[in-house]
């Protein structure tokens, strides 16, 4: 649920003084900080174009003073309270801070450096006493506590009805209802953690950036792509470094492909350690403390607030509701998972006997023999796919289906600011020309923007003055760059991640409340609309539309898209195990109750609960989990905090959604189409998460389809 930012006059006093220490502050008048006017842009978007990094901490301090003003005259109203003059003031205030601060984030994790960095150090804590400051208000709370207790006599419809119920919801689990010094505590305990969580992703970044396979004999390119050699050249060349290198990183693009393709070994070894040890070299960007004081840190603050561990603290907002409704179902696909992965790691052991070898795969040769293995079963590899999944191809293609599905068009914007200048911008219309809002796309890895993808929006979809706000949305990726004349071509992986997050856009372009605190929906139900566009990439009939070879334009081959359907399920006890381990293992940190002590005594020892939890339910050793503790940015970075099971939650819930449609025989059939976006994409947080499925399906979803999907039946 997207959090309003609100502050008191006392923090807005030590953030002023926290920008008058900062010798990088701006003495730029209101009139030259972009900030500071409306927007003179193309639908409002922010002006990229004319932000500097010095705006951002003057705007931030601006945006408190204002965001003050507006909360003292909430929570110092001489009129009764009031449905319009508490909760709605309070819902629509802080605008200018939020419009800062959205902008900031969205920048630091997609186009960062270190004076970014270090005013996101200056300012995460002080944003974190600001939310304190609203949800300890004591005046405040009571005039919406007062609103809560009479809320059946107010004739309210259902979404004030939702938004008053969070509001409320929101200042008791904020702290409201603690004693003072409890609340001091809690204070000191949401600053903590907000640092800590920042300094998680920065040092997994910097842990990122810092690793650099050099190669300089071109024999050790052998198995390598003449697409992926050529990468390798290019990203040398653009580090500066003499002609007749090739450098591989711990960008996804570009590890990747080389452990499922390079002959050498003893290289695979090298970068594959190099990418599990991150943030694991007792070095100044080491986060096994972080880890540990994290872990530490949150089980006291849930503790303070009545719960015995912090998933219970969390799981309450979630569609899980507890712990062991999450572990029921993890437990439910592990056991086939695990069989099947087994007989992957048989096929692997085949493959290296093959080749005359004896020795026991290691986690730096699953990769390279299993891609062996699926093309000994299928005669498929991954270089017969790529030419075919150009990404501008690709991305036509997820937009065919939006329109397929829903009528809406996506149509270029030529003139208009970008966050980065990789980045595109698209209008998106309604089938009758209705603007529904703007999508950023920003493809390709750069030292300055964090791994992985996501989506996330510049701004939120609301009303003002009775007028529906379109959002403005981005999608950001790290997709393998292209070589030098050449296209962007594609993995099926990276395929289905351009549909996925396209999935998630349109969530947020199609959603329409009235008031921000019901715009989110929880953790576990946010990626039900981004998972179930993936069910499309792989169609024959969407893949007729955009699949086309990069050069000939040929369409690919039914026998390739058959081979294509017949291996896709091929690598699903992988693929299953390593993702299920990294939520066992988040799972594991937030149902402790008390924190474990080692040997000497000491506190948590990171390595060794990590170890316990994966070997304790036979994790094969050649698998580590997807993300290790010390770069497991979903749960330590924040955001997916004792959730990172949410993506196989939402798979129950997508596996079933695109039943409805192939129930039908038409995967673009009209009415499921209004029905999904009816009861599912628009509503934001109105209504209960499974009563907005079962509004959708008719009936609650069971396993059976995600296995099937999984192959795992």
């Amino acid at each position: 649920m997207r959090k309003k930012t609100i502050v008191t006059a006392g923090l807005a006093a030590t953030l002023l003084s926290a920008c008058a220490l900062s010798d990088k502050t701006s003495d730029e008048s209101d009139t030259n900080n972009p900030f500071f006017t409306e927007y003179a842009t193309p639908f409002g978007v922010p002006p990229f174009d004319k932000i500097k990094i010095e705006h951002y901490k003057p705007a931030i301090v601006k945006g408190i003073e204002e965001h003050t003003k507006e909360i003292e005259a909430i929570a110092n109203r001489k009129e009764e309270p009031a449905f319009e003059n508490t909760i709605v003031a309070l819902d629509q205030s802080g605008r200018l801070l939020d419009r800062v601060v959205t902008v900031f984030f969205g920048q630091n994790s997609a186009n960062t450096n270190d004076e970014m960095e270090a005013i996101s150090r200056e300012i995460s804590p002080l944003l974190s006493q600001h939310r304190d400051d609203i949800s300890l208000n004591p005046t405040l709370f009571a005039r919406v506590k007062a609103l809560y207790e009479a809320r059946e006599s107010l004739s309210l419809d259902k979404e004030q009805a939702k938004l008053l119920e969070e509001t409320y919801k929101g200042f008791v689990r904020g702290g409201a209802n603690l004693n003072a010094d409890d609340q001091a505590k809690l204070r000191e305990l949401n600053s903590q953690l907000s640092l800590l969580q920042l300094t998680f992703g920065q040092n997994m970044l910097k842990e990122t950036n810092d690793f650099r396979l050099v190669i300089d004999n071109k024999d050790d390119l052998s198995g390598l792509t003449e697409a992926q050699i050529a990468n390798a050249a290019e990203a040398a060349k653009r580090a500066g470094l003499e002609e007749g290198k090739w450098l591989f990183t711990l960008q996804n693009p570009s590890i990747m492909p080389f452990l499922q393709n390079s002959d050498r070994r003893e290289l695979r070894e090298k970068i594959f350690k190099g990418y599990i040890m991150r943030g694991n070299n007792d070095n100044g960007n080491d986060n096994k403390d972080i880890v540990k004081q994290l872990v530490t840190l949150r089980l006291e603050k849930a503790k303070l607030m009545g719960y015995a561990d912090y998933a219970s603290f969390v799981l309450e907002e979630r569609m899980a509701k507890k712990a062991d409704n999450v572990y029921a179902l993890l437990d439910k696909i592990w056991e086939p998972a695990l069989k099947v992965t087994k007989q992957e790691l048989s096929d692997i052991q085949a493959e290296i006997k093959k080749e005359g070898s004896t020795f026991a795969a290691e986690g730096w040769d699953w990769r390279y023999y299993f891609e062996k293995a699926k093309k000994a079963k299928y005669n498929l590899d991954e270089s017969q796919i790529r030419p075919y999944l150009q990404l501008e191809n690709v991305r036509e293609g997820a937009f065919y289906v939006a329109n397929k599905l829903y009528g809406i068009t996506f149509t270029p914007i030529k003139e208009i600011p970008l966050p980065h200048p990789e980045a595109l911008a698209f209008e998106c219309k309604e089938s009758d020309g209705t603007h529904l809002g703007v999508l950023y796309m920003d493809f390709f890895p750069r030292a300055s923007k964090r791994g992985g993808a996501w989506c996330g929006g510049y701004r939120g979809q609301t009303y003002k003055e009775g007028k529906r706000v379109a959002p403005v949305i981005t999608i950001v990726c790290n997709f393998t760059p292209p070589a030098a004349g050449e296209p962007a071509l594609l993995s099926v992986d990276e395929a289905e991640t351009l549909f996925h997050e396209f999935g998630h856009a349109l969530h947020g372009l199609f959603r329409d409340v009235h008031y921000y605190g019901i715009s989110g929906v929880p953790r576990d139900f946010v990626e039900l609309p981004s998972q179930v566009m993936e069910h499309w990439v792989l169609e024959p009939e969407v893949l007729k539309v955009y699949a086309r070879h990069y050069r000939t334009k040929e369409v690919i081959p039914a026998a390739l898209v058959e081979k294509l359907n017949r291996g896709s399920k091929y690598g699903q006890g992988f693929a299953t195990t390593e993702y299920l381990a990294a939520s066992f293992l988040d799972m594991d940190y937030h149902v402790l109750k008390n924190i474990p002590a080692n040997e000497e005594k000491q506190n948590l020892n990171v390595l060794s609960f990590e170890a316990g939890t994966l070997s304790g339910r036979g994790l094969p050793a050649q698998i580590p989990p997807r993300y290790r503790s010390t770069y497991f940015n979903h749960t330590m970075g924040g955001g997916y905090t004792a959730g990172y099971y949410s993506y196989i939650w939402s798979e129950v819930l997508d596996a079933d959604a695109f039943e409805a449609f192939k129930e039908t025989g038409d995967i673009f059939h009209p009415e499921v189409a209004a029905r999904f976006r009816k009861y599912v994409l628009t509503p934001g947080g109105i209504d209960d998460a499974m009563e907005m499925y079962k509004n959708f399906r008719g009936q609650e979803p069971g396993v059976a389809p995600l296995l099937k999907n999984r192959g795992l039946d």
